[in-house]
């Protein structure tokens, strides 16, 4: 069956039209994206600004033509931490609602963990063993682990990249400021790592999102023009190397990049803070980076149950 999967994103709004049936890996057949920034849409209360909601709006209407155009015979919608955070969600959906018919569903924070675990779990398989994962949003930074298809731990912590460009670097920060900022990432994390590690040794440590994959490019990994199969990682060396040239680079040296995008450059250094933080913390000298992330847990989960429902 053909899906449109409708990601709303911290930052970016993305609808995703795949064809998928059960034993087959979702074949993308379209894409459509649009950075809606909406952790920086939040205001001083919290609340998502009516330009988010406006653009909000306007990208879910054009998804429902997008979708419609390329044949989906159905739609699923999710919004992840900046819709999930913000104190006037229900408002916000319930105009999106009434203006495009579309009824978004938000995942819970442990939710998101889970269905992004699935799906790098389907990607590496069992041979994979105990498997670790961590995903670096807008909003917020996922981490689940586990030997199964079902995580044994899945966590949501306030990391993401937008959310500490808009809290920490939206003036210029020197060094004792940037030592600060690491300290605060830290310790945010620390405090449930423990329910990670006790579970035991990772046997492969993985990372998803734009985020990990566009610090991998920096660090050397291939160009995504090379192909999903293509094996590429993130290592811990490298990022350490990185960091101090990144801090010390403009807007427009970040943009120059390879894989950074110009509408998250100012995300770049509070992300590497973050990842360098997840691998010093959790002991782990690389992360392989996988191609698949929240978008096909989704995908993969409404496959599994339909295709109950077809047993049935």
């Amino acid at each position: 069956m053909r899906l449109g999967v409708l990601d709303i994103g911290s930052n970016t709004g993305h609808l995703l039209v795949v064809d998928a049936h059960g034993g087959a890996a979702p074949l993308p057949a379209f894409s459509l994206k649009q950075p809606l920034r909406l952790a920086e849409h939040l205001d001083a209360d919290g609340a998502v600004s009516q330009s988010g909601i406006d653009a909000l709006t306007t990208f879910t209407a054009d998804a429902v033509v997008v979708a419609e155009e390329k044949g989906c015979e159905a739609m699923l919608s999710f919004a992840t931490s900046a819709v999930r955070d913000s104190v006037n969600a229900d408002a916000v959906l319930a105009h999106v609602r009434d203006s495009t018919g579309v009824t978004i569903e938000v995942l819970s924070g442990e939710d998101e963990a889970r269905l992004t675990f699935l799906a790098v779990r389907r990607w590496f398989g069992w041979s994979a063993g105990k498997l670790t994962v961590f995903d670096i949003g807008g909003g917020s930074l996922e981490i689940a682990t586990g030997a199964d298809e079902r995580p044994d731990v899945a966590q949501s912590l306030p990391l993401g990249a937008a959310r500490l460009a808009s809290t920490y670097f939206s003036e210029p920060v020197g060094e004792a400021d940037l030592r600060k900022i690491r300290r605060s990432i830290r310790a945010d994390m620390a405090k449930d790592a423990g329910q990670v590690l006790r579970t035991g040794t990772t046997h492969r440590a993985a990372a998803t999102s734009k985020t990990f994959r566009s610090l991998a490019r920096i660090c050397g990994a291939a160009p995504s023009t090379d192909g999903p199969l293509t094996p590429r990682s993130l290592a811990l060396a490298d990022l350490r190397e990185w960091i101090p040239k990144l801090v010390g680079m403009t807007g427009a040296e970040l943009g120059e990049l390879p894989g950074v995008s110009p509408s998250r450059t100012h995300q770049i250094v509070p992300g590497a803070l973050v990842a360098e933080a997840c691998m010093d913390i959790f002991d782990l000298a690389e992360l392989e980076i996988c191609p698949w992330a929240l978008r096909e847990g989704v995908i993969l989960e409404r496959i599994d149950k339909l295709s109950v429902t077809d047993e049935d």
